[in-house]
């Protein structure tokens, strides 16, 4: 017998956003002595308390703000909000995969973009 998964549905979340979700995960596990947290839920939670520096809502503006840019697309944004470029070869690297690549200027205006944030 095969079990086939199907995605139902796709959502960007920024590590903001993820912390406050899985802070709700670990409280709710806590409550319950019965139940056992993973390694897997552990070592997430351990990952987005040590990177997100963000609160959820300044996430969400950081990532509006990138998507009114030209050349950056949603799953672009989600991705330089969480990573926080801080030079041209670090936003180079996040640009790495497309097939195309960005004037100075345009790296320059992510980049003032990251700057308000960090």
């Amino acid at each position: 017998m095969t079990i086939f998964k199907e995605k139902v549905d796709e959502e960007y979340l920024t590590i903001a956003e993820t912390k406050e979700i899985l802070e709700g995960l670990e409280a709710e596990r806590a409550a319950d002595e019965e139940r056992e947290m993973r390694y897997e839920l552990a070592r997430a939670i351990e990952h987005v308390n040590r990177f997100a520096v963000l609160d959820p809502e300044e996430s969400q503006e950081f990532v509006a703000e990138l998507l009114e840019l030209e050349k950056v697309n949603e799953k672009t944004a989600y991705k330089i909000a969480d990573l926080q470029p801080r030079d041209r070869d670090e936003l180079r690297a996040v640009y790495a995969q497309e097939r195309y690549s960005l004037s100075g200027d345009e790296l320059d205006a992510i980049l003032n973009v990251v700057k308000k944030y960090v």
